[in-house]
């Protein structure tokens, strides 16, 4: 009897491959599925609907967008600027910037609500002076505001600071070139052109600054209607029994960042067909300069 030869055992192994990776590929599907379809099919959309209409669920869903756009609104106004300089300039020091504006992404949203409540209560780090002039952030929809800012602000940064670094630093010397200062080239050649990216960026923050939950209850509590977000709401009906309260919120909050996802994924795909199309131009002229 022959011995099967090392051609054998290899055919046999390329055809194990796609097998393995296909059946690791469909468990995952039903790992990540099974539960949210499961809150699309656990109460009917007649029920679903009419849960949406309750006052804790509008009450939620008002906080909810009026603080994370809010929040989204400063993270790009604050992160844009100094994403270009982290993505277009190599500095000593930048690495560790970067990490301390990136820690955000890896702290328990507890730890971040009590360091923000430690840093901004009423007997925090900034406590006296923020009582002297009369202010008082916890509890407030400021708090809202800063909980998920803090939390979402990475995901804007990383990828803003990706898009500035994809941008070619001719186009920002020729800019500089031609008469522009740093700040109309900043605004008129390099957010165009990282436009794409910064899109995904803001989508991802946002998403993530709608689904935040603990450095919000830590820091800003759940009162109905002043800092109670989709997600305490969803916990707190939940808490109460009232699942179809819970699940009718829960249903939007998956509806809404499964846009945002796919919102995200549509502008990364048009910047990959942008920078593409932007080689083969460099390419076809061959040096010439484009403004």
């Amino acid at each position: 009897m022959t011995a099967p030869g090392p051609g054998s055992a290899s055919r046999h192994g390329r055809r194990l491959v796609p097998v393995a990776a296909g059946i690791a590929t469909a468990v995952l599907l039903a790992f990540v599925l099974l539960p949210v379809v499961a809150i699309f099919l656990r109460v009917p959309p007649g029920t679903l609907v009419r849960q949406l209409h309750s006052s804790v669920a509008l009450d939620a869903l008002r906080v909810s967008f009026k603080t994370s756009l809010i929040a989204l609104a400063l993270i790009v106004a604050i992160g844009t600027p100094a994403a270009y300089v982290l993505g277009t300039r190599r500095f000593r020091g930048d690495v560790i910037l970067l990490t301390l504006l990136e820690l955000p992404l890896v702290l328990p949203p507890a730890v971040a609500g009590i360091g923000l409540f430690a840093a901004f209560g009423r007997f925090g780090l900034l406590g006296g002076a923020l009582r002297a002039g009369g202010i008082q952030i916890p509890f407030t929809q400021t708090a809202v505001v800063m909980a998920l800012a803090f939390v979402a602000m990475p995901f804007y940064v990383r990828q803003a600071v990706a898009a500035f670094g994809n941008v070619d630093p001719a186009l920002l010397a020729a800019s500089r070139t031609l008469g522009a200062g740093p700040g109309r080239t900043f605004l008129r050649v390099g957010v165009p052109l990282a436009r794409p990216g910064l899109s995904a960026g803001a989508g991802l923050a946002w998403a993530r600054a709608l689904g935040e939950f603990g450095a919000t209850i830590m820091f800003a509590g759940s009162l109905q209607g002043r800092t109670q977000t989709l997600p305490l709401a969803i916990y707190e009906e939940f808490s109460r029994g009232d699942i179809h309260t819970a699940l009718a919120m829960a249903t939007l909050l998956v509806a809404v960042s499964g846009g945002i996802l796919l919102g995200v994924r549509l502008a990364l795909r048009a910047a990959g067909g942008e920078e593409g199309s932007e080689r083969t131009t460099r390419v076809s002229t061959s040096g010439s300069t484009v403004v």
